[in-house]
């Protein structure tokens, strides 16, 4: 069996409401390219990156010349092929390779009539629990709808997310306000939802000095982890030194010198695997293994995922033994999906690992068609600006906050 075509194509899906984060907004849609590899025997397996648009369609078309007439069973050739280390100073392919490799995992699992969870050692687990994923939104544009801002808003949220989804285990994003009132916000949400667990991520945003004086407020409340309070591994070495609670990250341990550096002299307890990020499943099958080796903690990211790249988490968390905390997802604030069946349905706060051979999901053809032609009409959203701050941006450590009585409804297409 050869790799006989490649193809990539960029589609857009709206959100419920616009998310903010620390270094900007998601306007409203999440933007992702969708990976065909196609083989000489007709099947076709699937693959997913963040973002991209002409240049992502235009990259993975570069790359047929390297694929085609492959065997997409040799994935390790295929690694060095498309990301040699050295080679990818110049080309940073790391993401391509992952969304090629669940494509090619996806084949060899339809090959041989099993999911890609067997191929990479068999599951441990039929279900992957997942955490919530609280974000400060803006009002959706469309009806007003969706705007979490407030104290109250949060908890209201979160409560609804707990009953619709079943989740015991709440994260949510930060540094988009001052840290003293995301901190009332914070204090607020563990005590509506008493009994749950709960996680903190400011994207890496704050001064060591502020992670310390909040990580030490918080030290009460029932904390999976503090994740990426600070940038680098210095930072979160002085954080970690002061700070009764697991630290975590999916910024600065995201290869693996850097999971080297960090067991040589440990800064981060939690690693929080991203099969894009890291290149693939089996990357992040690797790293956890070196994980479990040192007793450092493992859960799974989320990098605004649509069903074929959650389909890869899903494969993921069932088969590492060290899944310590419940996953990341986004994938809730979406309002639809690119797969047949349509969203992907949580119980009890988990996920069911797919049956099917290969990741187990196939695309809606007509879905892809209509998000193919809404990202053609409304293109590409800068992920790194605030569409109601025009000409802001942050630095790091940021001191520039958005105000919380600011009740503006931006305009987004």
């Amino acid at each position: 069996m050869r790799i006989a075509d490649l193809r990539a194509t960029t589609v857009t899906v709206p959100l419920e409401a616009p998310l903010r984060h620390a270094n900007g907004c998601h306007w409203g849609r999440f933007v992702r390219t969708i990976v065909e590899v196609e083989t000489d025997e007709g099947l076709i397996g699937l693959g997913e990156m963040g973002g991209g648009g002409e240049s992502a369609e235009a990259a993975f078309q570069a790359l047929k010349s390297y694929l085609v007439g492959h065997d997409p069973a040799r994935l390790e050739e295929l690694r060095f092929l498309i990301a040699n280390p050295t080679a990818s100073l110049y080309n940073n392919r790391t993401q391509m390779l992952a969304a090629i490799e669940f494509a090619c995992l996806d084949i060899l699992g339809q090959k041989w009539g099993v999911p890609v969870s067997e191929i990479l050692g068999g599951r441990l687990r039929d279900r992957v629990p997942f955490a919530s994923y609280l974000f400060f939104r803006y009002p959706n544009s469309r009806d007003g709808k969706g705007e979490v801002r407030t104290v109250e808003q949060l908890v209201e949220s979160a409560r609804e997310l707990k009953k619709i989804h079943g989740f015991r285990s709440h994260k949510l994003k930060g540094g988009v306000f001052p840290p003293e009132y995301e901190l009332e916000c914070y204090r607020t949400l563990a005590a509506a939802l008493d009994g749950d667990r709960f996680r903190f991520d400011p994207n890496a945003v704050w001064s060591t000095e502020t992670a310390i004086w909040f990580g030490q407020q918080i030290e009460h409340i029932r904390n999976d982890y503090l994740e990426d309070p600070v940038y680098g591994l210095n930072g979160m070495r002085r954080v970690r030194e002061k700070v009764r609670m697991p630290l975590a990250t999916n910024t600065v341990v995201v290869n693996f010198e850097q999971l080297a550096a960090n067991i040589l002299n440990t800064a981060v307890d939690v690693v929080l695997l991203d099969t894009t990020f890291w290149g693939g499943i089996r990357a992040c099958v690797k790293a956890a293994g070196v994980c479990e080796t040192f007793q450092l903690g493992v859960a799974v990211h989320s990098s605004g995922e649509f069903g074929i790249q959650l389909a890869t988490m899903l494969h993921l968390g069932a088969v590492i033994p060290n899944l310590s905390f419940a996953a990341d997802a986004h994938y809730h604030h979406l309002s639809d999906d690119i797969i047949q069946g349509g969203k992907l349905k949580y119980e009890n706060g988990a996920l069911a690992v797919p049956d099917g051979p290969g990741l187990g999901v196939k695309l809606d053809r007509d879905k892809v068609a209509e998000y193919r032609e809404l990202y053609l009409r409304l293109g590409s959203y800068n992920y790194d600006q605030d569409p109601l701050r025009p000409g802001w941006t942050p630095t790091i450590p940021n001191d520039r906050w958005a105000d919380p009585l600011d009740a503006r409804v931006p305009k987004m297409s």
